[in-house]
């Protein structure tokens, strides 16, 4: 498979590929960094002959040509094959080794520069849905993008059956409550997909961006809200002070008013950033409480440290039931899941490693 992979690539670049490294890749790819005949480096990406790659590979290679300068640079795309030829960023370290490391000021400001890099993109997409689109079609291997929200409407449609396996009984128009998160596309921008701190690293200049594949246009609240959780869908989860929580969602928010200004109406703000929690919220709690009814596990295979799984779905719970006195029901069921699993004795979330040693609590 090597062998064929370099072939394609360096014939897409009309010069000789050598040196490959495995730099991991996933079930869906294979990655791997080659020598080119200069002695530079570049990047392939090759992914599988099968629906969910193929989906990942449109999203990738429409995502890296909408969102230039953000990710690697585009160099070459083989449709057929199908791989990518991308600019190899080099060693840098991410988002998540500060935030996991000892330093305050440098977790601080590596999140504020995160923070940053995404309210720009996001602003800087706004209105160029179009040209997405047109990418999407040149790049596409016959493989129809879901819907948007299709985890949302999922992740809804999951939740009695959790309730019912932790013995929770559901309040009174919960489901009702809980369907307004269906509605969650307003405001459109554009985004890489992963947006987890391990996907970002960082350069003196600026943030620089790993992982298309999930590539697409949706709510701004879909991201915004990692600034709050904080990091909704990811591995790196601990607890921010309360001030820098606030400092990085100012940041995203001054970025992306300039593609959106009605985010500039406090209420709109409040009434997105609920509904972006209790979506992210009820995708935790449908996708990860199953797998530790009977035992916990930690949140990352490998990383360290990393909290357990029963603790970060507390913690989604904990946080989204300070969020929603609006939605009693909601409020309520997050009662209810907390006292079900008070059983489990896992400690509360910590804070971030690199500000368990300052006074910002």
């Amino acid at each position: 498979m090597t062998d064929a992979i370099l072939r394609t690539a360096s014939a897409l670049l009309g010069a000789a590929l050598t040196s490959p490294t495995d730099l991991g890749g996933s079930p869906r790819s294979t990655v791997l960094r080659c020598t080119t005949s200069d002695g530079e480096s570049v990047v392939v990406k090759a992914y599988r002959d099968e629906p969910e790659a193929l989906r990942c590979f449109t999203a990738e290679a429409a995502g890296l040509a909408l969102g230039a300068g953000a990710g690697p640079k585009l160099l070459a795309v083989d449709t057929e094959f199908p791989l990518l030829v991308m600019e190899d960023l080099g060693a840098a370290p991410s988002l998540a080794d500060a935030l996991l490391g000892d330093s305050t000021d440098k977790a601080r400001e590596a999140l504020l520069a995160w923070a940053r890099a995404y309210g720009r993109l996001a602003a800087e997409s706004v209105g160029r849905e179009e040209e997405f689109a047109a990418l999407r079609a040149r790049y596409d291997r016959g493989e129809q993008q879901s819907d948007t929200n299709d985890w949302i409407h999922k992740a809804v449609e999951g939740l009695p059956a959790v309730l019912d396996s932790l013995g929770v009984t559901a309040p009174d128009g919960l489901m009702s409550e809980i369907s307004l998160v269906n509605g969650l596309t307003q405001f459109p921008v554009y985004s890489p997909g992963d947006i987890c701190p391990d996907n970002n690293l960082l350069f003196p200049d600026r943030v620089r961006m790993l992982d298309f594949e999930g590539a697409e246009y949706h709510s701004v609240f879909i991201d915004a809200v990692y600034t709050r959780m904080p990091f909704s869908s990811c591995w790196c989860v601990f607890r921010l002070p309360q001030g820098v929580q606030a400092s990085i969602e100012d940041a995203y928010r001054s970025e992306v008013v300039k593609g959106h200004s009605e985010l500039l109406d406090d209420e709109v703000w409040r009434e997105g950033m609920r509904l972006g929690m209790l979506a992210w919220t009820v995708d935790a709690t449908t996708s990860l409480t199953p797998r530790v009814l009977e035992e916990d596990r930690p949140l990352h295979r490998t990383r360290r440290p990393v909290p357990s799984l029963r603790q970060l779905v507390r913690y989604r719970w904990e946080i989204l039931l300070r969020e929603v006195p609006e939605l009693p029901a909601t409020a309520e069921t997050m009662r209810r899941l907390l006292a079900a699993t008070e059983r489990w004795d896992v400690p509360p979330m910590p804070l971030y490693p690199a500000f368990l040693s300052t006074d910002l609590r």
